[in-house]
Parts: structure tokens; sequence; C-alpha cells
């Protein structure tokens, strides 16, 4: 078993990693568990030092490791390099706020001193997808090392350089060895380490059903879990919307990233006084995306990560127009080398379709039509994922008043929904549970362990 570098944009297979045995593993494990006491021991400023470092070398590295991002999935140079800035940032964010986040938070009691000391659990496991493949690990990385614990990465087998290089980041920033490991293992390795003694807890960011194993093992070793799973998300469009912006944002949330995002819009849920105007003029920017090399700056639409994923998708296209859904563009893989799939647009989708039930992981958006307000709201909440959302009118107190009624971990009124280090990320119902990011996602990963004195 190999994990095996292949260019989305040619399809050629380029580099073999051997997958690690029992001996590798456990070697591996050893090496990070004695770093780990005294990791946790280390003052949180020295770790704020070296996170700080990170982003240096993350900056100093940024076009090599988003030519790398590039090569091995297939995501556009200017989201690479983008990617790569935004890991930079989540090191700043956590080096200038980490101290403050494990800070003793006093709280009063019958004691004469009481407070809440938020001290590290140890080594956390993550186990991480290809389609984000720097942002998504720095996003647990970043607070779980700044927190004292130590890190172990298992990541997507279609990444195998980027996971390489995420471990060097750190070497190269100065972090004692062992308190970041990449390992070179299978999906059905994973179950073994969360059992391990020498590991505390795991996250996952990826499909639900790896966040359902996932889980269930940890529950069966009774090991702290955060899961961040799929989504699709609602694009809700008000009759008084400005229809250039939410068109606008609409095509840069489906299809960065080749709509290979768990957060990007799927569902466009358009109240019917606009829907037309809404389809037309979605449909003329659409039709716009210039796929291509996405080395290449004038290329606008990337190829998908994997030939296996692109056919899925065309099945739930196909599937969603033999039940009634319209095709207003694209619906077809594209010919010629590499895993390209026409940027795509259905209407007129309704339940019982793929493309209304099912998440679609691709290039691939579908219009909703609703009554009215409350009509949208409802369809919204009718998927069983919960990730994020967006409500587009131009009156900010309505869509205040409409966002608390998605169902969703985020929410954002006339604005492309992302990850920001600042704000807590994460779902409810099928995507997942838990919080990343800000001093929510800190504190996921530590005890906060109840300091009475009498």
């Amino acid at each position: 078993m190999s994990y095996t570098t292949i260019n989305p944009a040619s399809g050629e297979r380029l580099r073999e990693f051997s997958v690690w045995n029992a001996a590798e593993l456990n070697a591996a494990l050893a090496d990070v568990a004695a770093v780990t006491p005294r990791w946790a021991a280390t003052d949180v400023n020295e770790r704020c030092r070296l996170l700080r470092r990170a982003a240096e070398v993350l900056h100093a590295r940024r076009d090599e490791l988003a030519a790398l991002i590039t090569l091995e999935m297939g995501k556009l140079a200017s989201e690479a390099r983008a990617e790569v800035e935004k890991c930079a940032l989540a090191c700043h964010y956590y080096a200038e706020h980490a101290a403050a986040f494990v800070a003793d938070e006093v709280i009063a009691s019958d004691a004469a001193r009481s407070f809440v000391a938020y001290q590290p659990l140890g080594t956390v496991l993550a186990v991480m997808p290809w389609n984000f493949p720097l942002w998504q690990v720095f996003r647990f990385a970043a607070p779980t090392l700044a927190a004292g614990n130590t890190g172990l990465l298992k990541h997507a087998s279609n990444v195998p350089q980027c996971a390489l290089a995420i471990e060097s980041v750190f070497q190269e920033a100065g972090f004692p060895s062992g308190v970041f490991r990449t390992l070179m293992i299978s999906a059905a390795q994973v179950e073994g380490v969360i059992a391990d003694a020498r590991v505390q807890a795991v996250t996952l960011t990826g499909s639900e059903p790896a966040g359902r194993k996932v889980a269930a093992a940890a529950g069966a070793h009774l090991k702290k879990s955060v899961l961040e799973l799929g989504g699709s998300d609602s694009f809700i469009v008000l009759e008084d919307a400005d229809l250039e912006s939410a068109v606008r944002v609409a095509v840069q949330s489906r299809f960065l990233n080749a709509g290979q995002s768990c957060i990007a819009a799927k569902r466009f849920i358009a109240v019917d006084a606009i829907a037309d105007a809404f389809a037309a003029r979605f449909n003329a920017a659409v039709e716009k995306l210039q796929p291509g090399d996405p080395a290449q700056a004038q290329t606008t639409l990337a190829p998908m990560a994997r030939g296996d994923l692109r056919d899925e998708l065309h099945q739930q296209v196909q599937t969603s127009l033999a039940r009634g859904a319209v095709k207003l563009c694209g619906g077809e893989p594209l010919p010629g080398p590499g895993f390209y799939y026409a940027a795509t647009l259905l209407d007129h989708v309704v339940p019982g379709m793929p493309a209304y039930d099912e998440e679609l992981f691709g290039p691939v958006a579908a219009i909703i039509r609703a009554r009215d307000e409350q009509d949208a709201v409802r369809i919204a909440n009718a998927s069983r994922f919960g990730l994020g959302g967006s409500v587009w009118t131009r009156d900010v107190a309505r869509g205040e008043r409409l966002a608390r009624l998605v169902q969703v971990g985020a929410c954002f009124v006339n604005g492309l929904v992302k990850s920001d280090p600042r704000l807590p990320f994460g779902g409810v119902k099928a995507s997942g549970y838990g919080r990343e990011l800000s001093q929510h996602g800190l504190r996921e990963f530590v005890n906060a362990k109840t300091v009475w004195v009498g």
C-alpha cells in the first residue's frame, strides 16, 4: 500500500510513498510521547514565539508550498497562495492571543480563592482531508500546539507531499522534535492510533461516514473528539437583495476550489419574486468560468482532485436531471486529460433529487425556488447538514433575524461564508460537533480544571 501523488490537471502519477508498518508507527508515537510532558510544561509565551516563527516560515515558503498544493490537489495557484497566507494568519492570531485564552479564570465561590486552570490534554490526532491540505491542518495545529498539546497528523492519501511539508514547517520554525508529527499511515490504522494510550483526543475534518467511524472509535475509548463534516450550505436570496452582489459572491462561494469545500454555498434558495432574474444572472456568470491549467493566472475553474470524485458528482447530476431538474449550463465531464468537470447550474431542484438532498462536492450549483422568506428558511433547515449558510437582503435587520433562524454553525448576512481565526467554526446536525478556531477552538482540547482553595 502506498500514498500516491497524481496531478489532477493531467492525471499523471508523480510520486509514491510507502505506508508505514506497525514498528514505524510505534516509533513515531514513542517520539511524540517522549516530548509531550516537556511541551506541556513549556511556558506559553515560548510556545507563542515558535508559532510566530512558523508564520514567518510560511510566508517565506509561500510560493513553494502553494505550488505543492496545486500539484497534488489541483487548486488554482492564486487560491493556493491565499491558503498558505491564511495558515500564517492563524499562527499569528494564536501567537497573540493564546496566553490570554489559557490564563487562569478566577470565579467567585465559597472558597477563599477559586479558579479554572486551562491545561493541555496531551496528544491530539488530526485526521484531515485533501481539499485545503494546509489550512485544515493549521486550523487544528495552531491552537492545539499553543495550548500545550502535541499533534499527530494523518493526512489524506492523495496529498502526501503536503503532509510532509507541514511537518517540515514546524521543524524549520524550531519546535522541539516530536511536538508535531506526520503519520504516513492508512485509514485502516487510524482506529489503532485512537485506541493507543499515548493519544488523548482526535479531531477529524472529512466526510460523514468517516466522521461516524472516528466518533465511534473515540467513544469506545473515552477520548475527546471534534468533527467537522460535510455541508450543503444554503444561500437565501430574498426579493430585496442586491442581485449584482449576490451573484458575484454566489459564483465565488460555489466554484472556489472547484466547488470542493464543505462550506461552499450549494443550495441557492431564491424567492419566487426574483428567482428568474437571479437564475439568469447566475447562469451568465457561471458560463464565463474558464477551465484550464490551475497554475496559469487566466484559469478560473480548476480540475477536481480525483477521477472517482468526478464520476460520483456526474452521477448525482445525471440522476437529478432524470428526476426533473433543468440544466442551465454544464452537466458533464470535460474531454481531455485531467479531472475537469464543466461548471454546472441546475434550476428547479426539488426534494428527491441528489442536488437537493445530498452534498454535491464539485462545481455544481442548485437553484431551489421558495415562495417567500418563511418558505426559504424552511427549505434551508430541511437539510440534514448544518455547517454554514447565508442570507441576502438589503434590510440588515431582516437578515439578522433570519440568520438566527437558520440551523447552522455559522450564518452570514450579505457575505461569503468563510472560516476566520477570530470566530468559532463548526457545525450542527450531520455536519459534526465541537468548534475550531477562536478561543472556543483552543479550549476544545484542554482540561478546564477547577481549583478550590479554602
